[in-house]
């Protein structure tokens, strides 16, 4: 294997450029050039030479790699790639019914590199869902790497639960240079299981012990509900119907008119049922809410009713926490999405991304809460987690890669927002940084229903042929919405705007195929009933 070192002028750290390897792709075929890589000023991979097999300039696909390099040239690698290639067809005798991604993607990954997929059959794949937003710095990013590397070859103690390790500390250290300001000076960080619901159970956990209260409000399309209720076996006191509340959004808003308007009556709603005393009921322990309403179709908060609820909740004591499982680590175009609207919350929920691409989960809170008694956590001292975490949280700090974010998705969101203008079947086009969500509707304005007669809203089967049309052109995209009908895209925060345009193109072409299949059943564009 050729490797050559190089480094980066940004951060002083020494590369490997490996001949084909680095970017995803198989073994350098035979006489092939090196793929020579470079660093710009933000940190960001740069090709200086597309060398790579199978790679388009645009960073795109051409297809499958031939020759002797893409299938390593032995038979024990043409029987090793029958063997992952086959793994779809055993993965349904195998493992339970509870499987997502692997129905709607046929994938079997066997390499990966930034934001770029090889699979099992030699074909290579976009990946806009970054492990659901897990992947801030992509596949393998080598400061993700050398920091792995680094615990593994110090012979340091990988799980130690809630011990103090220097490679703890250096998270705990490093997450703090990333608060804002007015928590960083008074925060404290709880470390719980790696999973995203087991830092809202125990953010959950930690306002009824701050409060002595038990309700907690939460917001509709959300999965706060089920750890609001189990969390501390409180039973009753988090009735849902009380306490689960619209979130503001201006195309399917519940009082039917969306805008500041909108928000402003979801504002007032949330406000009256704090304020509800009905039946000797207390006040609330704590509100939890999203910045960006993620799962729920990528809907961003307007800053002006965060910044109310802040205001409401605490003039009332009541606790406010902010889930940044999916917006935090520079998602949304800043570091926290909390930041956007200036809002300061009382707990700051912390999982995905925070650890760098292994499961790693925290919570951080204001000193001055009374958190309640210790609590068992086997897995929150997962030392590679808590390496793999630090390395990208000062990696996008260093790089302001939040601000590259913010940047490429405005220009990525423009560009969609003209699929709306030219194709039908796009009902509407929202996000924030590097979060986006393309809406699927169906093009006469009707509702999709399935053949059992269940009405699951809006064209969930347009959004399910535009997410099999993308894999057919190279693209992985995600699938939201409370009818999985808005197709979300989250690539890393490296992804460069040569390649945001080969992801655009592809995505673009799908949408296209879909609406002309739905072509001679439309009325003329000008006839829609719902956009």
């Amino acid at each position: 294997m050729d490797l050559r070192a190089t480094r980066n002028p940004a951060n002083g750290r020494v590369l490997v450029a490996v001949g084909g390897l680095l970017s995803g792709c198989g073994p350098r075929a035979e006489g092939a050039p090196t793929r020579r890589v470079g660093w710009t000023a933000g940190g960001r991979e740069a090709v200086a030479e597309s060398a790579c097999r199978g790679f388009t300039s645009g960073g795109g696909i051409a297809g499958p790699t031939a020759g002797k390099g893409a299938a390593g040239g032995a038979p024990s690698s043409a029987r090793a790639r029958t063997a992952q290639e086959s793994a779809p067809r055993r993965q349904p005798t195998r493992e339970s019914a509870a499987r997502t991604y692997a129905r709607a993607l046929p994938v079997v990954p066997v390499r990966a590199r930034g934001l770029t997929i090889e699979g099992a059959d030699g074909r290579r794949y976009l990946d806009c869902v970054s492990g659901g937003g897990a992947l801030a710095l992509g596949h393998n990013h080598p400061v993700v790497l050398e920091a792995i590397r680094k615990v593994l070859d110090s012979g340091a103690p990988l799980q130690v639960m809630d011990l103090t390790t220097p490679v703890e500390d250096a998270f705990v250290t490093e997450l703090l240079h990333t608060l804002p300001p007015g928590l960083a000076d008074h925060a404290r960080v709880r470390f719980c299981g790696p999973s995203g619901t087991d830092p809202v159970a125990a953010a959950v956990e930690l306002v009824r012990a701050a409060t002595g209260r038990n309700r907690v409000i939460t917001f509709t399309g959300t999965h706060h509900r089920a750890p609001a209720e189990e969390c501390a076996g409180h039973g009753d006191a988090c009735d849902s119907r009380r306490a689960r509340l619209p979130y503001p959004q201006d195309r399917h808003c519940p009082f039917g008119v969306g805008g500041e308007r909108g928000a402003e009556l979801a504002a007032h709603w949330a406000e009256s049922v704090i304020d509800d005393r009905r039946a000797g009921e207390q006040l609330p322990a704590g509100m939890i809410l999203e910045p960006v309403h993620s799962e729920g179709g990528v809907l961003p908060a307007p800053d002006a009713w965060m910044r109310r609820m802040r205001r409401s909740t605490a003039e009332r004591s009541v606790l406010l926490i902010a889930d940044e499982t999916e917006t935090g680590v520079g998602r949304t175009g800043a570091f926290w999405a909390v930041e956007h609207g200036g809002v300061m919350p009382d707990v700051l929920v912390l999982s995905k991304a925070v650890g760098g691409s292994l499961p790693l989960a925290a919570v951080v809170h204001r000193d001055d809460l009374r958190t309640g008694e210790p609590g068992a956590r086997t897995f929150r001292g997962n030392q590679l987690a808590l390496a793999a975490g630090a390395a990208t949280l000062a990696h996008v700090r260093e790089h302001r890669l939040a601000e590259h974010a913010a940047v490429l998705g405005d220009r990525m969101l423009t560009r969609l927002r003209g699929l709306a203008e030219e194709f039908r079947c796009v009902g509407d086009v929202r996000g924030r940084g590097l979060m986006l969500g393309v809406e699927l509707v169906a093009p006469d304005g009707a509702r999709e229903t399935p053949a059992d007669g269940t009405d699951t809203g809006p064209a969930p089967g347009t959004a399910a042929a535009v997410q099999r049309e993308c894999l057919r052109r190279g693209l992985i995209v995600d699938l939201a919405g409370p009818s999985g009908n808005v197709v979300r895209l989250l690539p890393p925060l490296i992804v460069t705007e040569e390649q945001t345009s080969a992801v655009l193109d592809r995505l673009a072409d799908a949408v296209a195929v879909v609406d002309r299949s739905h072509g001679d059943q439309t009325p003329p564009h000008g006839a829609r009933a719902v956009r």
